[in-house]
């Protein structure tokens, strides 16, 4: 794969996925989301990439936004299709990932960004980032999860008030209400997302991508059978085995 859009490095047990269209603020278009969703497609087998960082080139954006012009003059069923083509190719596929995906948020993450973020199990922001939902501002909503995953993060009050004013909130107001995770500047933004992927590369593959799936379904009505049915299947795993022997004969596990 030689992508046009999107820089896809390797350090160690993380690979990083950077959206590079700095002339438009890395915004999305058709070829950016495929682009994605090849790079998340090979990257799902790959036994040496335990964890996936996305951000965007730069500092001034992590994504600002779709590509309007792409669908100025979309009708009802070419606007559905593209919706449901995105969520399905990437933000679908993001969330129910087997790896843990961080969001590394340099800048403006607004609309279809901010969606990509929400898609993220982690999201760490800049100082300088603004997060935002301003499609009404458009006459249309988010179509690519944003009034699915926002309740579920913050809450259905706060994130009516942010679909519905458009209006851009800053990362410390993200972190107050459960948005991101944590707010760095912006020098020491990648450095510490690759941190924690560094921590989590040492742990179970198979753990977290159980851990994963059960998470998920948290506000689903077969939860806790999910869970529970994880937490068996991982007792006939290598994984397991080498944990509790690890942990047995007081040395680091080697997953």
């Amino acid at each position: 794969m030689n992508p046009e859009n999107l820089l896809v490095e390797k350090e160690q047990k993380t690979a990083i996925l950077t959206i590079n269209r700095p002339q438009s603020l890395n915004a999305l278009n058709r070829s950016v989301l495929k682009e994605l969703s090849t790079a998340l497609d090979q990257l799902k087998d790959d036994i040496q990439t335990r964890v996936i960082i996305i951000t965007g080139a730069g500092e001034k954006s992590f994504v600002a936004g779709a590509d309007i012009k792409e669908f100025s003059d979309y009708g009802t069923e070419q606007a559905e299709e593209l919706s449901r083509n995105g969520q399905a190719m990437v933000f679908d596929k993001i969330e129910n990932f087997n790896k843990p995906i961080i969001a590394a948020i340099n800048g403006f993450a607004l609309g279809g960004g901010l969606e990509l973020a929400m898609a993220c199990h982690i999201r760490y922001a800049s100082q300088n980032a603004k997060l935002g939902l301003p499609e009404v501002t458009l006459g249309l909503i988010p179509g690519y999860g944003g009034t699915q995953r926002l309740p579920k993060l913050v809450g259905k009050g706060l994130a009516n008030e942010m679909i519905f004013s458009a209006k851009m909130i800053s990362a410390t107001r993200a972190k107050e209400i459960g948005l991101v995770n944590n707010v760095f500047e912006a020098e020491e933004l990648l450095p510490k997302a690759k941190e924690l992927a560094a921590v989590i590369a040492q742990n179970s593959p198979m753990g977290i991508e159980k851990a994963i799936q059960a998470v998920n379904a948290c506000d689903t009505d077969n939860g806790f059978d999910t869970e529970i049915q994880a937490f068996g299947s991982l007792f006939g795993q290598k994984d397991k085995k080498e944990g509790v022997a690890a942990f047995l004969e007081k040395r680091k596990p080697e997953f």
